[in-house]
């Protein structure tokens, strides 16, 4: 925690300091390493802008008492304020290392950037301490960014961890605390936990490393809120007899995971891990694993199996509130996507020019793969409306025409009774889409209402009647499913 009752100020500048000076804001001293001589419980150190090393008359490594504040600009995340050395230090658990700071009972870091460049060099040592890193920079130390162990309770939040040569943070001993809004990016591992260390993770973002997050022994950490993306192997490797919290019935995970090189998700222990509520690729998970989806907003719905079974396989995911809005009406944009995470169809036409939908559009991607697969089309102007809503009829024969599935008799129409509204285009695709029980009507399943706008449940219950329908996935019992036995396909 800060100390919110600081007593003096020491100002330190590397630059026109002198080490001899009173320490105030008009006579600073040169070196951190003079003014942690002189403070005491409840000062703050205030470091001008410049270079902190050797050159300047540092000693490392730099031990920072209980109750002092060590800060540089918040605002900039420590830029051009650089703390960057090495010295030996004797861990009660590690033996000795080469460290740059030593952080020590509830001491405080704040605003700088930190640097160790010494084979196996560590930025930043924590030991069975209480100390707290606020926006900070750490990068190019020699091992990793921060080491924390033995019994302490840490608060890291708001810093960024990049291009460490192996480790941005690791975790070991019996350590918990806190990990908020960081980023990590470009290290090997950007987070290791270890022994049974038992951390927060929450609202952080992992991006470029080779592993996001990597577990090990007995490791407990809990996941909250997490970008995990573009890691070139994993996301999270989970490892021994590590059991990380991804999720809980009563507590979504809301880790989103994307774009991973190897998995999102190896979990190389012989326990099966249970998520709840995350957002990561099915094909992208190895190992035991269960995905468990949970939307606030569907307790009781009718189409809560069909939702929920789609989210289980990451098909569908929820809205930024947790919720899935199960009677809104779905976008041409949420549905391409939705097909194509579903189908992962086969390109059948050339890919598509839609002059409304650029390339950083979040569906870019999803839309090329649906039209380029035969599950949707642009208009004669080359536009393709992505945020226009998706009616009922054209979902219904975007699923018949993209899985080429084969046509059926007319008659099948006969158990609509509002069949007549049915255009004369669509009648062999919805018969077909018919016979396959395909077609979901809700309340009445004798309804079609082929121009109706489709709610997001309805697209995902018909989603999920296609994939059974092509024997992916097993079927589900619900009273609003169309059925007619009698009716056969066309021979």
């Amino acid at each position: 925690m800060v100390n919110s009752t600081f007593v003096k100020t020491l100002y330190v500048n590397p630059v026109t300091g002198n080490d001899a000076n009173a320490g105030s804001k008009f006579s600073p001293f040169k070196t951190i390493s003079r003014a942690l001589k002189v403070s005491t419980k409840s000062t703050i150190i205030q470091l001008a802008e410049g270079n902190y090393n050797s050159l300047t008359g540092e000693v490392f490594p730099l031990f920072i008492p209980d109750g002092v504040l060590v800060v540089g600009n918040e605002g900039t995340k420590g830029r051009g304020i650089v703390i960057e050395g090495s010295g030996a230090y004797q861990s009660q658990s590690f033996g000795w290392q080469n460290i740059t700071l030593l952080l020590l009972g509830e001491a405080t870091v704040m605003g700088v950037t930190v640097a160790n460049t010494a084979a196996k060099g560590t930025g930043v040592w924590i030991e069975s301490t209480a100390p707290s890193l606020v926006n900070n920079t750490f990068t190019k130390c020699g091992r990793e960014a921060l080491f924390v162990t033995g019994s302490a309770k840490v608060a890291i939040l708001d810093n960024v961890f990049v291009q460490n040569a192996v480790s941005g943070l690791v975790m070991a001993g019996n350590s918990k605390g806190e990990v908020l809004r960081n980023i990590f990016q470009k290290n090997i591992i950007g987070i290791a936990i270890s022994d049974s260390a038992a951390p927060m993770l929450v609202n952080n973002k992992l991006l470029e490393n080779r592993t996001a997050i990597a577990l090990s022994r007995q490791a407990q950490p809990v996941l909250r809120q997490n970008l995990i993306a573009k890691n070139t192997e994993f996301g999270l490797l989970v490892n021994g007899n590590a059991a990380p919290d991804l999720g809980n019935k009563q507590d979504n995970g809301d880790n989103v995971f994307r774009d991973n090189g190897q998995f999102d998700l190896k979990n190389a222990t012989s326990k099966k891990l249970v998520l709840v509520g995350n957002q990561l690729n099915s094909s992208q998970v190895k190992g035991l694993v269960e995905l468990i989806a949970k939307f606030s907003d569907l307790a009781g719905h009718w189409a809560a199996d069909f939702v929920e079974a789609l989210a289980s396989k990451n098909l569908i995911n929820s809205l930024t509130d947790g919720t899935f809005a199960p009677d809104n009406p779905m976008t041409r944009a949420d549905y391409a996507a939705l097909v194509a995470a579903a189908f992962n169809p086969t390109p059948r036409r050339p890919a598509p020019d839609f002059i409304d939908v650029p390339k950083d559009f979040w569906a870019y991607n999803a839309i090329q793969i649906a039209a380029q697969g035969g599950f949707v089309g642009g208009k004669s102007d080359r536009t393709f409306g992505p945020h226009q809503n998706v009616q009922r009829l054209q979902v219904i024969v975007s699923l018949v025409n993209g899985l080429k599935l084969p046509p059926a008799h007319k008659d099948a129409l006969l158990c609509y009774s509002d069949r007549n509204t049915i255009l004369d285009y669509a009648r062999t695709a919805v018969a077909t889409a018919t016979v396959q029980k395909i077609v979901v009507n809700y309340p009445n399943p004798k309804q079609i209402e082929p121009s109706r706008f489709a709610t997001r449940a309805e697209v995902a219950a018909m989603v999920y009647q296609a994939l059974v329908a092509i024997k992916k996935y097993p079927p589900i019992k619900s009273p609003y499913i169309v059925s007619n036995e009698r009716i056969s396909q066309v021979e």
